[in-house]
């Protein structure tokens, strides 16, 4: 059990850690009870951008070393929190509320960002060609962009940060992270690695606030400041769009997502109930690439649906830290009340309740494992990112049917298909409107492939050598020899 007394909790700035200005915190609330159980420093804008000073400062000296020295530092980030990986998972599920086995499975993923860009910092390669007129060379380089702030989000504390810290500082950058406020021990938990693991003072700072409309704009606004990674929503990722646009930052967005899940009549039954299981229920549903319309044909449909409420209900409902959770709470009440209303509509608009449906008593932010059959296509359970272990069932008769149905959401991030026809399975993958497309898994996710989405799901990509790049100009010289 994490003890709080134990943990960091001011800013981390310059490689050390400081209170806030006027010493303002803010209450850290472990959802699977409701109650506070420790508290973080809250910045204001001149917190922030002393963090932007300090990496400022920091940064040439981190892109002058050489990229085998960026790398063993990386590579020790990486052997430091697989050490650690009990800690660090018993943390996520006090803040975040998530199952211990998730958590687990987050730090490892987390800790291999650390891996994957050790290996890519040494691999940061341009290229040299001839003109087409044959008049000179064309030299292009990559190099650091600069500052880069990063923005996570709440449901993956540890990866969101290291996915963005990793490739950042393969490529000789500094950043100021700013995690979000539900989460934010597990950031300084990472903070205190990198520097363990020799980052010098003022490459990576972690900034905490109640308020972050002000504490970001001041950081965007900053001309030190040359990079933007977010991870969040599709409504924030615009505002914050738009406050780049006035320095003309190099963004890179992660947003929201609309998952559909498509079985098809000749799919394994059991494999793609295996597949839904990840999809959806990760984190307790509370993910961009969960499952959110998970459409199955006719002849299937029957038997999936009956297997789909008989595993959801095997699934132990409980706090995040117990051995036996496999579902925790959701993160605050906010989020139980939207699940809630939208299972609700979903209902009255005709959809069947086979399990679950209606939130949990007693303390904490519960939501038991449901599964709706029979779900509209217009229902806002199909339109919004549900966020909760909600598995909504939507019929589907043709392949046409469903691609248009699928593609018919303003988001395109991750798409789930099953069949045992890789031929089929691959023409609709090709048609799907989608940054990602998993054919006959249940998870998507790999350091070491670019992740990102279409449409309103996003711009830029994490992971793989695209994730790097995000963080680097490209610069070209013409001469001649």
């Amino acid at each position: 059990m994490i003890d709080p007394t134990t943990l960091r909790t001011d800013l981390f700035v310059d490689g050390g850690w400081r209170p806030a200005s006027g010493g303002r915190r803010l209450d850290v609330v472990d959802p699977s009870t409701g109650q506070p159980f420790a508290s973080v420093a809250d910045a204001d804008p001149q917190d922030a951008l002393a963090a932007v000073a300090a990496a400022a400062s920091a940064r040439p000296g981190w892109s002058a070393r050489a990229p085998r020295e960026r790398a063993e530092i990386l590579r020790r980030c990486y052997e430091l929190m697989i050490e650690r990986e009990d800690e660090l998972a018993a943390l996520i599920s006090l803040e975040n509320g998530k199952a211990l086995p998730d958590a687990h499975g987050e730090v490892r993923y987390a800790a291999e960002f650390f891996r994957w860009y050790a290996e890519e910092a040494v691999r940061v390669i341009g290229d040299v060609s001839v003109a087409p007129s044959g008049a000179n060379r064309i030299l292009v380089q990559y190099q650091p962009i600069g500052v880069a702030v990063l923005v996570t989000p709440w449901n993956f504390p540890a990866a969101m940060a290291t996915r963005k810290i990793a490739p950042a500082l393969a490529a000789g950058c500094a950043v100021v992270l700013k995690p979000a406020a539900e989460t934010p021990l597990t950031a300084y938990a990472v903070a205190e690695i990198l520097h363990e693991a020799g980052v010098p003072a003022g490459v990576v700072n972690v900034v905490t606030t109640g308020d972050p409309g002000p504490v970001v704009s001041a950081m965007l606004h900053d001309p030190r400041v040359r990079a933007l990674s977010f991870t969040g929503s599709t409504p924030v990722g615009r505002l914050l769009l738009r406050e780049a646009a006035d320095q003309v930052l190099k963004c890179s967005m992660e947003l929201g997502g609309n998952a559909p899940f498509i079985v098809f009549d000749d799919a394994d039954l059991d494999d793609a109930l295996d597949g839904v299981m990840i999809a959806k229920m990760r984190n307790g549903g509370q993910a961009c690439t969960a499952a959110n319309r998970i459409y199955v044909q006719d002849g299937l449909r029957e038997k999936f649906v009956a297997g789909l409420a008989a595993r959801m209900a095997a699934l132990p409902v409980g706090p995040g830290t117990a051995p036996e959770t496999l579902c925790g709470p959701l993160i605050d009440q906010r989020s139980v009340d939207k699940v809630d209303r939208l299972v609700t509509e979903a209902v009255a608009g005709g959809a069947r309740v086979v399990l679950g449906g209606r939130p949990l008593d007693g303390p904490g932010y519960f939501y038991p494992p449901t599964v709706l059959d029979g779900v509209a296509a217009q229902a806002r359970l199909a339109r919004e990112e549900v966020f909760g272990p909600v598995a909504g069932v939507i019929p589907f008769t043709t392949d046409d049917e469903v691609v248009a149905a699928a593609n018919d959401t303003e988001h395109g991030l991750a798409a789930y298909v099953y069949t045992r026809d890789l031929a089929r399975g691959l023409a609709i993958a090709d048609r799907l409107e989608s940054g990602m497309v998993a054919i006959n898994r249940g998870l998507v996710s790999d350091p070491a492939a670019p992740f990102g989405g279409v449409k309103q799901s996003g711009l830029g990509r994490e992971g793989a050598r695209d994730g790097l790049l995000e963080y680097t100009e490209a610069k070209y010289v013409a001469l001649s020899w």
